[in-house]
């Protein structure tokens, strides 16, 4: 069981109207956001600022940010978040290819200059102590603009948020998730882990 019991999608009918938004994005409504309904302004703020971060303003794609969060959430170990980024990455339409070798963004040839310095941008911020340096930000000026990098920077950390959520909480995974995970991740040793439900 998680540290809280998620309480059900009715529970508060603002935030069950607001996570409609997450059946396009996962086909579900995740376990987190049905925790932090015990507190509903959380919920409610959480899903609006996860509809900011995701809105498509520039040529950050919405296959791009999935990847940016689950290179994030890669870093910061937090088995829940990467299945869900995986899975989000494949419903916004990530190459194939892509989605299978992930884990070998940097030397890929299924991922592009820019694509590399997106992610190696999430990879060096999310990490303590941060590694973000003048070469990061040389990398990403090569290819993004100051809007486009603010977005991704609101995709990690928005993502530093939910992992550090998730992994406390212990979050029960969601089937679907479960499948995304074992699917493109499982190779690498992917698991539930303190997400199968048993935790506490």
């Amino acid at each position: 069981m998680p540290l809280v019991t998620p309480l059900d999608s009715n529970h508060d009918s603002e935030t069950k109207k607001l996570a409609e938004f997450f059946n396009e994005t996962l086909g579900f409504c995740p376990n987190s956001v049905l925790t932090m309904q015990h507190r509903p302004a959380i919920s409610k703020a959480f899903i609006n600022l996860n509809k900011a971060v995701m809105a498509n303003e520039g040529r950050v794609t919405s296959a791009l940010k999935r990847m940016i969060a689950w290179v994030s959430s890669n870093a910061t170990g937090c088995r829940y978040c990467q299945a869900h980024a995986i899975r989000a990455a494949e419903r916004y339409g990530a190459e194939q290819e892509q989605l299978d070798n992930i884990w070998e963004y940097r030397t890929h040839p299924a991922f592009s200059e820019a694509e590399r310095a997106a992610l190696d941008f999430s990879l060096q911020a999310s990490q303590v102590p941060n590694g973000v340096d003048a070469a990061i930000k040389e990398r990403l000026y090569n290819y993004w603009n100051e809007g486009e990098i603010v977005e991704m920077l609101g995709v990690i950390s928005l993502f530093g948020y939910l992992n550090r959520w998730n992994d406390s909480m212990g979050t029960s995974i969601e089937d679907g998730a479960v499948e995304s995970g074992n699917q493109f991740l499982g190779k690498h040793g992917w698991e539930k882990g303190k997400h199968d439900g048993s935790r506490y």
